[in-house]
């Protein structure tokens, strides 16, 4: 992985651009990719493993980040369950054994496609309570990155029981339980989440009472009864803002996905302030190219690299659409004639400073994630991206109900000093009560595939644990003037393809490949 220091800012350049796939990864965006031949998706009988992070399957797979809960979603789905049944499971459970990433005290967002073709984006993107302020960290910024003070209303537990009362077909009970016996009776410590701990055993009695309740009483138990109370009180006692009337007057927004046609593949992503739109701009940058080996290699990688930063440029105007005005920018995201013009304004021989790109604003930083993508016998698909931020958040674990909160308020943008080497910071992603910040965590679902092309890197460049630019193309970046630093970790990619090349075969059910990122160690499940 590596890190380009642009104009002040710190952008994340993962081989794979997209946060989180479902089905198939647009091979445009990926620095490396693998073409799987057809013989390596021959019929079998079950579920087949090629180096443990990728399954082959027919009736049902998921991929998360974790094998344990790859495992609890896929027996749901053996149950009969709906994807949204596996999903919330799988959810639950990465909140308790992968705490760091995830969890009650966070939020996401997910998409869900029906087998019918209706497709819903559900926003359970955290909020900022309703005593925060747009100053309320003038003098001291750092509060916004850990602490009390950074800790934004989660929301990931509404969406996941307003999406299973709408879908679900499993008891509630059933698919809290998992991570309820995981909290209570413990779990072996992975490697990502602390690697001089890994496999000890790791309890959580507190979360494991919290899900009991949850279990009994759905989100209420959290957002207007006694687990929130004490939450609230946990928070209030180390100095942060978050108030019952805060959990109470959460909603889960449920709006139309977006959809984009590039090269003949039709992409769904979330709307706003998720980072869909950005990935389709991007996307359709690179679409005019047209010929896949223009972005591939040093100059490919620059290519990419300029992209973005055209990209982040123009992200900087988006914001909470409740809040701010975004019809104008998020249409100029959405075309491919916008995306024409920015094209034009790259050149293969260098890279420019920040005002070339017309950025006027101050990046955000971002941070870390976990995402499940699952498809049930059905073909209906969820891919959810769910986070609580950085590294265990705000850094601070409630202790009455063993919840790990975020530290969302970090994405917002606050009021700066100014200076000519700094650009200001972006109005429409001030904080204001009750606005959701901008994030560029984008679930996405492709259609319209082509068959046994997956977009994913090379096996053997990323084994290890991290995966390395090649030093001449870190040279020919550096060239170019490409400000270039080693980065540890970066996103996460779990991906579920459907080999629609087998559909006529098996009666209407293509072979499922899901992969599950080798980079965590980790395995999908499928049957």
């Amino acid at each position: 992985m590596m890190k380009l220091i642009w104009g002040g800012a710190e952008l994340a350049m993962p081989e794979c651009v997209l946060s989180s796939v479902l089905f198939m990864a647009y091979h445009y965006i990926s620095l490396l990719y693998t073409v799987f031949s057809t013989s390596s998706l021959n019929a079998v009988s079950g579920p087949t493993k090629r180096r443990h992070e990728v399954i082959v399957a027919y009736h049902g797979a998921v991929a998360t980040d974790d094998r344990r809960c790859s495992r609890i979603g896929m027996k749901v789905l053996q149950e009969g369950g709906h994807a949204v049944d596996a999903s919330a499971a799988s959810a639950l459970c990465l909140g308790a054994v992968s705490p760091a990433s995830s969890g009650l005290g966070g939020g996401a967002f997910m998409l869900l496609r029906l087998s019918s073709g209706k497709a819903q984006a559900f926003n359970m993107r955290e909020t900022a309570p309703l005593k925060a302020s747009k100053n309320m960290y003038a003098g001291n910024a750092t509060l916004k990155g850990e602490g009390a003070l950074s800790i934004a209303v989660p929301g990931e537990l509404a969406v996941l029981y307003k999406a299973w009362k709408q879908h679900g077909r499993l008891p509630w009970k059933r698919l809290v339980r998992p991570a309820e016996r995981l909290a209570h009776l413990g779990f072996k410590i992975s490697p990502f989440l602390h690697n001089q701990m890994a496999g000890d055993i790791c309890r959580n009695e507190k979360l494991a009472h919290t899900l009991k309740k949850i279990s009994k009483f759905g989100p209420v138990a959290l957002y207007n009864s006694s687990i929130g109370f004490k939450l609230v009180r946990d928070v209030q006692k180390v100095g942060g803002i978050l108030t019952m009337k805060d959990l109470q007057s959460y909603k889960v927004k449920l709006k139309e996905p977006i959809s984009a046609n590039i090269l003949g593949r039709k992409l769904l992503v979330m709307p706003p302030p998720s980072g869909g739109p950005p990935m389709i701009l991007m996307l359709n940058i690179l679409a005019q190219y047209a010929i896949p080996s223009c972005v591939s290699g040093p100059l490919g990688l620059h290519r990419e690299i300029e992209a973005l930063k055209h990209v982040f440029a123009v992200r900087m105007n988006l914001g909470d659409p409740d809040f701010v005005h975004v019809s104008k920018v998020l249409s100029d995201m959405l075309s491919p004639k916008f995306a024409k013009e920015l094209k034009k304004q790259i050149f293969d021989n260098m890279t420019f400073d920040p005002s070339h790109y017309g950025g006027r604003w101050n990046q955000i930083h971002e941070h870390g994630t976990s995402h499940l993508s699952i498809v049930d016998r059905e073909r209906n698909a969820v891919a959810m991206t769910t986070t609580v931020n950085s590294y265990f958040g705000s850094l601070i674990l409630s202790p009455s109900t063993g919840i790990v909160l975020n530290n969302e308020m970090a994405d917002f943008s606050i009021p700066t000093n100014v200076s000519a080497d700094i650009p200001p910071p972006a109005p429409a992603n001030f904080i204001c009560p009750g606005k959701r910040p901008l994030s560029a965590m984008s679930p996405t679902i492709v259609l319209k595939l082509i068959p046994n092309v997956v977009s994913y890197e090379n096996w053997t460049a990323v084994s290890g644990d991290r995966f390395e630019v090649p030093a001449d193309i870190r040279a020919a970046l550096r060239k170019k003037g490409h400000v270039l630093q080693s980065l540890s970790g970066g996103t996460a990619c779990q991906f579920i393809v459907q080999d629609v090349g087998t559909l006529k075969k098996n009666g209407g059910i293509g072979k499922l490949l899901a992969v599950s990122d080798p980079r965590k160690g980790e395995f999908p499940a499928g049957y």
